[in-house]
């Protein structure tokens, strides 16, 4: 099965080949795909995401899970007025003829009680088979599943979630100063992660465990999202996907009208100030 080389992860503030509709301007995809937004915590970065929804328009849009963060909501409240409009933003292009289909994560697991059901244009499945441009199948999922700890020790993913979130709120106001200092943004959890051996070798296990699934599965590729990393890469002959996240790295993944995929690196639009700026500023309290 013959599969396209892997891609390097890219801004798209000077895009190559995209295909912007000539009446509105906007970026047009045949889907995309984004997961992890956490909505109701103060890491998310609503600000960002609402403007990547503002210019970019697709057929299908697939919401891959942790959308809402019911974990953090069930513990205290956030809302901010940008995660209502990114919902409002949604359900608008879900009215508008866009096809969005939502597969839950763990985090926003209720809907799970409600799958095949739709609410307001939305369709909320437990997974999805999309079939790309090019005829490869790729199953869609979130991802939990796969992730030993939070299958097996609900508690400790609990634990795992709460030191997460106390990175991702120093990382706020770490680039709150960087931002007075005309600095661009930079995530601080992210590089942490990355550098810790352990959760490398989990991320690789994880990667590895999904690409194995869809295999089983007799499918071309995966697309998921839960470890909060961006990529595309073959393993053993399928392609795995991972959309990233928008609390730290703020990506998308999209499929161009060719069956092309690409993973799409919104937050490095800000590096001059602009959008970046203003989400992060969204989280410091006032």
């Amino acid at each position: 099965m013959a599969h396209e080389a892997r891609p390097s992860i890219r801004a798209v503030a000077l895009p190559d080949g995209l295909d912007r509709g000539s009446s509105t301007g906007k970026l047009r995809y045949r889907t995309i795909w984004i997961s992890d937004i956490h909505l109701g915590t103060r890491g998310c970065k609503a600000g960002l995401l609402l403007d990547f929804l503002r210019e970019t328009e697709s057929e299908t849009l697939y919401l891959v899970g942790d959308i809402v963060d019911g974990w953090r909501l069930k513990r205290s409240w956030y809302w901010h007025q940008t995660h209502n409009d990114v919902v409002q933003k949604v359900l608008r292009k879900a009215r508008k003829g866009t096809r969005v289909v939502y597969v839950p994560g763990n985090h926003d697991e209720a809907l799970r009680d409600f799958l095949d059901l739709h609410f307001g244009g939305i369709h909320v499945v437990g997974e999805a088979i999309h079939v790309g441009a090019d005829g490869r199948r790729f199953l869609v999922i979130h991802g939990d599943a796969f992730d030993a700890i939070v299958a097996s020790y609900g508690w400790l993913a609990i634990l795992g979630d709460r030191a997460y979130n106390f990175a991702v709120t120093v990382n706020t106001w770490f680039n709150h100063a960087r931002l007075a200092l005309g600095l661009p943004y930079w995530s601080l959890s992210k590089y942490l992660k990355l550098k810790v051996k352990n959760a490398v070798s989990f991320i690789t296990a994880f990667e590895n465990a999904v690409a194995a699934e869809a295999r089983r599965r007799g499918v071309d590729g995966v697309v998921c999202g839960h470890i909060h990393k961006a990529e595309i890469r073959e393993v053993d002959g399928v392609l795995y996907c991972n959309d990233g996240d928008w609390v730290e790295s703020c990506t998308a993944l999209v499929e161009h009208f060719d069956g092309t995929l690409e993973i799409i690196d919104w937050s490095a639009m800000g590096a001059n100030g602009g959008p970046v700026r203003d989400a992060v500023a969204e989280l410091v309290p006032a």
